[in-house]
C-alpha cells in the first residue's frame, strides 16, 4: 500500500493556522495593535476601509525592524519575545508565539514598511497569500506601517461568513477599546472610511479616567468610582461604576492582567458579589479593573487569543478583587443603610432600580390615551377559564380561548373587580379562583407584538419633537445605529446623523414621546450589542423585544381600574398572552380548592 500521509505545503498550513488566529477583521486589528505596543510605540494610528474587510492599516513610531527581521517576521514561529521555554514564566509582552503575521499574510495582501530610528533607509516587503512578492529598500519615517488589504481574498468561503459592516466595525471597536484601555499612556487615532472616529492623546495625571471618558463619552466621568488595593501578591487598580448606572445588559466590563485584556467568569463573580444588595440581579454594573501580578503566578499560554489565563492561587485573587471593589463602594458611601427589613415577597416583585417611582401616565400603555370601554365579552370568557394549572406555573393550556376585546358593550369597569397589589401585580377574579397578572411583563408582551407588526409593515407612528434633541453616542453605538437605522425608523424613531458622533432626534415613537431619547436609545442598543443572530428576522425580534423591555411600565406605577382592565384586555388580544418574549409567565392562576385547603389546615 502506498504512503498516503504527506506534509502540507507552507501556504496551506498557514491558511489552516489562520483559522485559529484570524476570524474577522477585528482579529487583524488586535494582532497589529499589540505588535505596535510591543514595539515601544507611544503613538499608533489605525486606518480602516469598509470595517476592515478592504483595508486594515496600522502605523506606529516604534523601534522598527531591520531588513532581515522585516522578512523573517512573516515566518511561522518567528518571534523576538522568547528564546527558551522558561521565558514563558516571565512574558510581559502581548504576543510571543510568532503566529499572527504568518496567519494574516496567508489570507490577505500585506505591505510592510519599516525603518529603525538609527538607520537612514528602511525596508518595504510585499507578501500575498504567504508568498513574498518583493523586498526593497525605501525612505520613510522611523517606525512601522503594515497594511492588510482584501482580507480572505483567497478564501472566499471565509469571506462570505463576514457580517455587515456595522457588525464587523463593532467587533473592531471592541478590540480597539481593549488595547487603548490597557495602555492609556499611548496616543491612539482611529479613522474609518476617511472619517476620524477617535483621537485619544496619551494620558497624563489621571490617565485612565481620561481614556475611559475619551472612549465612552463625558457622561462616564460622573459614573466612576476609583479602586485601589495593594498586597504583596497582587495590586488592583482602576474604576467601577456606580450602582445607579447599572444596565439591564452587560455594559463596559474589562479585566486587565499585566496590561493584557482577559475574560474571567471567576473574577466577574467576585465583582458581582461585591455589588450584592446594590443592584438588581438582572442588572450589570461597569468596571475597568487592572491587576498587576508576578508573571510567574499566571499562565497565559492556554488560549490561542490569550484572553484566558490561569492563576496559581485563584482563591487569593478572587478574595482580593472582591475586597477591593467592596471597599471602594463603601469608601464612597454607596453601600446603602436600611432602617428596616422589607418582606422578601415584596422585594421579589419590585423593580429594584434606583430610579424614583413615578406616577403612571396614560401614554405608558402604548397608544392608550383615554381608556376605551373594556370588553364584557372578553372578561366573561376569562372568568370561565378552568383551573387545572398548578399553583406556581403559568397557564399554558393546549387550546386556550382567545380573549378578543370588544368595544361595543356598555359595561362599567366596576362590574369586573380588579385590584392592584404593591403597584406590581393585578388581581382579577375567575370562576373557580383568581388570576395574578404581572403588569410589567404583560405590557412587555403587548408592546413586543405591536413592535413586530410595525417592523414588518415599516410604518411606525412618530411624534415630531418641538425642538430636535441631540444624543451623543460612542463610536460603537453610532455604528450600530447606522446599521439598524431603517428598523428604528419603522418603529417610529425619526433620526438623522448630525455630525461627528451626534444623532439628531427629530421624532420619537408616539408611545414614547415623553421618554428621554438618550436613555431609550442606550437601552435598546445594549440589547442589540449582545445579539448573535444576523438574519433580518432575528434582528427584528431583538429590536421588538428591546423596545418592549425598555418601555414597559415598571413596578410601582399605580394604575386606575380602567387602565388595569385595558391592560388585561389587550394582553389577551395578543397571539401569545401567557409568556413574555423571554419565556417568563405574564400571569399565574390560583384555585379556590387551594385556598380552601390552606384554611382547613
Amino acid at each position: 500500500m502506498a504512503d498516503i500521509i504527506r506534509l502540507l505545503p507552507d501556504h496551506v498550513a498557514n491558511q489552516i493556522a489562520a483559522g485559529e488566529v484570524v476570524q474577522r477583521p477585528a482579529s487583524v486589528v488586535k494582532e497589529l495593535l499589540e505588535n505596535s505596543v510591543d514595539a515601544g510605540a507611544d503613538r499608533i494610528v489605525l486606518v480602516l476601509k469598509d470595517a476592515g474587510r478592504t483595508l486594515v492599516q496600522v502605523t506606529d513610531n516604534g523601534k522598527g525592524m531591520s531588513p532581515g527581521d522585516a522578512r523573517l517576521c512573516f515566518e511561522r514561529h518567528a518571534t523576538s519575545k522568547i528564546r527558551v521555554a522558561d521565558d514563558l514564566n516571565a512574558v510581559r509582552t502581548k504576543g510571543f508565539r510568532g503566529e499572527a503575521l504568518a496567519s494574516i499574510a496567508a489570507i490577505a495582501q500585506v505591505e510592510l514598511k519599516t525603518r529603525e530610528h538609527d538607520q537612514d533607509l528602511g525596508t518595504r516587503v510585499l507578501i500575498e497569500g504567504s508568498r513574498t512578492r518583493g523586498q526593497d529598500p525605501m525612505a520613510g519615517p522611523p517606525g512601522t506601517t503594515i497594511a492588510v488589504r482584501s482580507l480572505f481574498y483567497n478564501v472566499p468561503a471565509r469571506r462570505q461568513f463576514l457580517k455587515s459592516d456595522g457588525v464587523e466595525l463593532k467587533h473592531v471597536l471592541d478590540e480597539f477599546h481593549r488595547v487603548a484601555l490597557a495602555h492609556p499612556d499611548i496616543a491612539f487615532q482611529l479613522l474609518h472610511n476617511d472619517q476620524e472616529e477617535f483621537n485619544l492623546p496619551a494620558g497624563s495625571g489621571p490617565a485612565l479616567r481620561q481614556r475611559i471618558v475619551g472612549l465612552f463619552g463625558r457622561k462616564y466621568d460622573e459614573r466612576l468610582v476609583p479602586v485601589e488595593e495593594s498586597t504583596d501578591f497582587v495590586r488592583v487598580t482602576g474604576f467601577v461604576g456606580k450602582p445607579e448606572f447599572a444596565k439591564r445588559s452587560r455594559g463596559e466590563q474589562y479585566f486587565f492582567v499585566n496590561h493584557r485584556f482577559i475574560r474571567s467568569n471567576y473574577l466577574e463573580h467576585a465583582v458581582r458579589k461585591a455589588y450584592d444588595e446594590l443592584v438588581a440581579r438582572d442588572n450589570y454594573p461597569s468596571w475597568f479593573l487592572y491587576l498587576d501580578i508576578d508573571p510567574a503566578q499566571i499562565d497565559i499560554n492556554i488560549h490561542p487569543t490569550k484572553t484566558e489565563i490561569k492563576f496559581r492561587d485563584d482563591r487569593a485573587v478572587y478574595a482580593i478583587v472582591h475586597a477591593a471593589v467592596r471597599r471602594a463602594l463603601g469608601r464612597f458611601n454607596i453601600v446603602p443603610s436600611l432602617d428596616f427589613e422589607p418582606e422578601p415577597a415584596i422585594l421579589a416583585g419590585l423593580d429594584q432600580s434606583p430610579r424614583p417611582i413615578q406616577a403612571w401616565r396614560p401614554q405608558d400603555l402604548g397608544a392608550f390615551t383615554a381608556p376605551p370601554r373594556p370588553s364584557a365579552e372578553g372578561w366573561q370568557q376569562l372568568f370561565q377559564m378552568g383551573m387545572a394549572t398548578p399553583v406556581d406555573e403559568p397557564v399554558v393550556p393546549a387550546e386556550q380561548p382567545r380573549v378578543v376585546p370588544s368595544r361595543n358593550h356598555e359595561v362599567e369597569p366596576g362590574e369586573r373587580p380588579v385590584f392592584q397589589l404593591h403597584g406590581t401585580y393585578i388581581l382579577a377574579q375567575l370562576r373557580s379562583g383568581y388570576m395574578v397578572v404581572d403588569q410589567h411583563r404583560a405590557h412587555e408582551r403587548i408592546l413586543y407584538e405591536r413592535n413586530l407588526k410595525l417592523l414588518a409593515q415599516g410604518a411606525g407612528i412618530s411624534q415630531t419633537e418641538l425642538f430636535p434633541r441631540h444624543v451623543e453616542l460612542n463610536a460603537a453605538d453610532l455604528a450600530l445605529v447606522q446599521d439598524v437605522l431603517p428598523e428604528l425608523r419603522s418603529m417610529g424613531f425619526d433620526l438623522e446623523l448630525f455630525g461627528g458622533r451626534t444623532v439628531q432626534v427629530n421624532g420619537m415613537p408616539a408611545e414614547a414621546a415623553d421618554e428621554d431619547p438618550a436613555k431609550l436609545l442606550e437601552q435598546l442598543l445594549e440589547q442589540l450589542k449582545h445579539e448573535k443572530g444576523s438574519l433580518r428576522n432575528e434582528r427584528h425580534h431583538v429590536l421588538a423585544r428591546g423596545m418592549a423591555t425598555s418601555m414597559a411600565i415598571r413596578a410601582g406605577r399605580t394604575l386606575s381600574p380602567a387602565e388595569m382592565h385595558d391592560l388585561i384586555d389587550r394582553l389577551f388580544a395578543c397571539e401569545m398572552p401567557y409568556h413574555t418574549p423571554g419565556g417568563k409567565p405574564t400571569l399565574i392562576t390560583y384555585g379556590l380548592d387551594e385556598l380552601n385547603e390552606r384554611f382547613e389546615r
